[in-house]
Formats: structure tokens, C-alpha cells, sequence
């Protein structure tokens, strides 16, 4: 069914999309039950910048120079418009102060680099969690024979990324679904010292300035008391130290914040990794599965 939506000209810029959703962020009352906007953005003919690609390529870990986009490289291309649902009027969960708790990538086959692709970003649910509410945004990427209107095409690569707002929920709240607990801690296979500058490398590669990841100052306007590094950025690093099969399942839940600088250990064990500090603190864990095609 083609998309009722017309189709984006062009990727929606990420500073307006922060501050619109900043002055809009106390004006929100987020609740489970809320309406949401229905909206699928689609944005055709996208092609890779090269010279952006090999920065983040850089700051992730990646090999540099492969035609295979990275993992979670799509997550970039399709987080303006994401952005872009998240700061509207019709999104009831304030942009400040919204964590990014999870994702889940499931690369259908091999994503070149110099392919030219159609992005589809669109709001799949909202829902109670034990801390507040949870929206869960769906990111699909599609190659060849897009339809009039978009939304046409073979998905190469899909994502969903859940999103919670914290606030007082009356009643017994509902548990959230996390990753089975491991049977043993992870082995140490790395120890990774990070610079302060992280955030703001990875921001100029991907797009993502928010304020909470550039510098001390900016970060303890909203209660850190450092700069933190990008969630997606500590999930590719950790990806990129692992490898992935072509076809693939990766999941990865951002449990706490890495401040900047600062001393992770990447810890990995067949299809499990993590990241964490040197206390045993936890700050990402997930696991990699190949699909069968």
C-alpha cells in the first residue's frame, strides 16, 4: 500500500529539529495511553557522503574503505527523521530528557556504500514502562523499485529503537522486557580510555550535537557532570571490536551513561557482549545473532 504521506526532498536538519523540541518539551504530558502521530516520513534517493562515512567510520572503529556500510550506520541516516516525529507538536513525550534505551538492528544483506537507498522513519507504539513510558521508533531502509509516494522496494536493513521518558505512573507498572541475564560475567577482551572529545567527533560524523554530549559545561546543564558518549556510539564501538555476519540480529540495551573521558572494558563471549566499567557497572550489553535467510 503506497505511503498516504508525500515523500521528504531532502534530510531535515538536526539543530532547528533540538530546539523545537526543547521549547516544546514542557509543554508535554507524556502518559502510555496518549496519542501519537502516525506519520511515516519517507525520504528517497539517499546516497552516502563518502568523507562523512570515513569520519564516523574513524571515531567507531570501523575499517575504513570497505564498500559494506557499518551496522549501525543507518541508524545515522534515519535519525533526522526520527528527530523530526520526536520534536513535533503531536509527539507527547518531551524531547529533554529523553533516553535512548534501546535498539535493535536486523541487516537483511549486504548495504553498500554507494547505493542509493529510500528511508522510512515512522512512531510503531508507545508503552508503559517501569519508569515512566516508552516509544518505540521503527527505522527501514530500502533499496530498488520505490513506489509513488514511497515505501516501495526490498528492506535491507530495519531498526527499533525504544525511547523512554521518566515520570510518575499511578497503579502497578508494567515490566519491561530486558536481555536474559548472562550465566556468567563476560570475559575482558579490551580496555578502551576514552577521550574527552568522543562526543563531539562522533557528533560531527553522525549529526547528533545534543548538548549532553559535547562538553562539561553544556552537559551539567541537563545534570551531568561530564560530557556523556553517544548511546549508538558505544553500541557501533562495541559492534565494531566484535564484527557481524552479513545477515544479522543485533540487539543492544543502554543500561548507564559513559562519562567523558574516562576507562571502559569491552567484555565479549560468543554471541553476548558488553561494556563496562572497571567497577563491574554495566553500560551497554547486548548480543549479536546471524539470520538465517
Amino acid at each position: 500500500m503506497a505511503n498516504p504521506y508525500p515523500p521528504l526532498t531532502d534530510t531535515p536538519a538536526l539543530t532547528p529539529l533540538l530546539l523545537r523540541g526543547a521549547f516544546l518539551s514542557p509543554f508535554k504530558r507524556p502518559r502510555p495511553d496518549a496519542e501519537f502521530p502516525r506519520t511515516r516520513l519517507v525520504l528517497p534517493g539517499v546516497r552516502v557522503d563518502l568523507a562523512r562515512l570515513a569520519a564516523y567510520e574513524r571515531v567507531c572503529g570501523f575499517a575504513t574503505g570497505d564498500d559494506a556500510l557499518p551496522i549501525t550506520y543507518p541508524h545515522v541516516l534515519g535519525f533526522p527523521l526520527a528527530m523530526r516525529l520526536m520534536s513535533c507538536r503531536a509527539f507527547p513525550l518531551p524531547l529533554l530528557g529523553l533516553v535512548h534505551t534501546s535498539v535493535e538492528i536486523t541487516r537483511h544483506t549486504t548495504v553498500p556504500a554507494t547505493g542509493e537507498y529510500e528511508i522510512t522513519v515512522y512512531v510503531d507504539e508507545l508503552a508503559p514502562h517501569r519508569r515512566g513510558t516508552e516509544a518505540t521508533v521503527t527505522t527501514e531502509m530500502r533499496v530498488g523499485g520505490a513506489s509513488e509516494g514511497g515505501t516501495g522496494g526490498e528492506v535491507v536493513w530495519e531498526s527499533r529503537s525504544t525511547y523512554l521518558a521518566r515520570h510518575h505512573r499511578a497503579g502497578t507498572p508494567t515490566p519491561t522486557p530486558e536481555l536474559p541475564p548472562a550465566r556468567a560475567p563476560l570475559p575482558t577482551v579490551a580496555e578502551w580510555r576514552l577521550g574527552e572529545d568522543v562526543g563531539r567527533r562522533y557528533g560531527a560524523a553522525s549529526g547528533d550535537r545534543n548538548p549532553i554530549h559535547l562538553y562539561p559545561l553544556t552537559a551539567r546543564l541537563f545534570g551531568f557532570p561530564r560530557a556523556i558518549a553517544h548511546g549508538m556510539w558505544t553500541a557501533a564501538r562495541c559492534l565494531a571490536a566484535r564484527g557481524t555476519p552479513e545477515r544479522t540480529l543485533v540487539r543492544a540495551e543502554f543500561r548507564a551513561p559513559v562519562l567523558l573521558p574516562g576507562t571502559v572494558e569491552y567484555a565479549a563471549l560468543d554471541d553476548r557482549f558488553a561494556l563496562r566499567d572497571g567497577a563491574g557497572r554495566v553500560h551497554v550489553e547486548g548480543f549479536v545473532y546471524p539470520v538465517v535467510a
